[in-house]
């Protein structure tokens, strides 16, 4: 009989690459996958169609339970227990405190029989936890971030982030199977909580939505097609340095900007392009599915990863958007972040690293890259084929599972 493995997740399935990756090539290697998610957005439906229909394994939707509409009342509660008396606040209300479908995904998951389950985000550790101790089976975590970071300032933030320690502080120690999307988010989590260091699983993408040829050489006098996207468009994410920039390089340098924009920040970035006197060289793009990022991303010269120090997580991670480019045969330009920085000299010639604080620095930087994008285009070409990509670097999570169960057999399962 083979293994079962359930992946559980609180967002839709489109919005979760990684967990499309890790139940393709857990059903390649033979493991019986079921998926269960969730409907967080309605605008996403039809591309979860799209993945579901393709998908060779099983998904099963949670449904959204009326408890789910207590989540602020469970804020509150917590809250007064840390803020008036200081009194521990119960890992399930922590729980709904936090947010998410908790409840709904429980149900779900339990109702799928599995040797191990897998849960993505903080809202999908209870939901999964229940489901192991329930059928007496293995617990595991995917870290694509390091949640316990993802907080800004603030009271409500450090409420927040305070029922984020509580759930994971309950749960990732029963865990067998702990895997991180970056080197730096495993050391925090082993730290924070003392556990064994995540197995790092790179956020990268399979070779089959790679391009079929290299970059062609660019022609003398071309503009430097500059590129960023995202799930939705921000300030805070290093968008504006770029764009003061711009204003500076001696290289004519186009910026397009992908993404949802239900804030209407594209309109304020624009508008901060033509104060600047570039705005005819900027475009704000909507929003398109993740199976076509690499391709996509195959139409510019240099992909923009800008993460900021707005949270503790994005100073640690190491987003799908680096190795995006690098599988498309872009070259990145990366803000110097810690994760970014220790990264960088993997890439060589297909990276450069910019301090978000310096415009000019940056623009020195884009006049640098316009001179030598050929060479970059060619290494970044190169990585994505010999290293960052999924073909390669699904052996870590394939060897991680099977680890796990081979130490369950010595160890009792989630049973507590």
């Amino acid at each position: 009989m083979r293994r079962r493995v359930c992946i559980v997740s609180p967002g839709n399935l489109s919005a979760n690459p990684r967990l499309v990756k890790e139940a393709d090539a857990l059903h390649g290697a033979g493991y019986d996958v079921t998926a269960v998610v969730s409907d967080y957005s309605t605008s996403l439906r039809g591309f979860d169609g799209g993945v579901e229909a393709e998908a060779p394994w099983r998904v099963v939707h949670a449904r959204r339970s009326p408890r789910e509409r207590y989540g602020r009342v469970a804020a509150d509660t917590a809250a007064r227990l840390l803020d008036g008396v200081g009194a521990p606040v119960p890992v399930a209300l922590a729980a709904r405190a936090y947010g998410g479908p908790v409840a709904g995904l429980r149900a779900a998951a339990c109702a799928v029989p599995a040797d191990l389950y897998i849960a993505h985000y903080v809202a999908a550790l209870p939901a999964a936890g229940a489901a192991a101790r329930r059928h007496g089976a293995l617990l595991g975590f995917d870290a694509e971030d390091f949640h316990s970071g993802e907080g800004a300032d603030g009271p409500a933030e450090a409420r927040r982030m305070a029922m984020v320690r509580i759930v994971e502080g309950a749960w990732l120690p029963r865990c067998t199977h702990l895997t991180a999307a970056a080197p730096l988010i495993g050391k925090a989590y082993s730290a924070l909580y003392a556990v064994p260091a995540p197995v790092t699983v790179l956020n990268v993408f399979p070779l089959d939505m790679a391009p079929a040829e290299p970059p062609p050489p660019r022609p003398a006098g071309a503009p430097l097609r500059t590129y960023w996207f995202s799930q939705t468009v921000g300030l805070d994410r290093g968008l504006q340095p770029f764009l003061h920039a711009m204003a500076l390089t001696t290289a004519h340098v186009e910026l397009d900007i992908r993404g949802g924009d239900p804030w209407g920040h594209g309109e304020t970035l624009m508008r901060l392009a033509r104060e600047l006197g570039i705005g005819e060289r900027v475009r704000v793009l909507p929003v398109a599915p993740p199976q076509e990022m690499v391709r996509l991303a195959a139409a510019y010269d240099l992909g923009l990863s800008l993460e900021t120090d707005v949270s503790e997580n994005r100073r640690l991670c190491l987003t799908n958007k680096i190795f995006t480019y690098l599988l498309a045969g872009v070259p990145a330009l990366l803000s110097d972040t810690p994760a970014q920085r220790a990264l960088a000299p993997d890439l060589g010639d297909a990276a450069a690293v910019v301090p978000l604080t310096d415009p000019a620095a940056i623009a020195a930087a884009l006049d640098r890259l316009a001179a030598r994008l050929d060479r970059a285009r060619t290494e970044a070409w190169r990585l994505g084929r010999d290293r960052y990509n999924w073909d390669v670097e699904k052996g870590a999570l394939l060897d991680s599972v099977e680890a796990a169960f081979a130490r369950g057999k010595q160890e009792a399962p989630c049973r507590q």
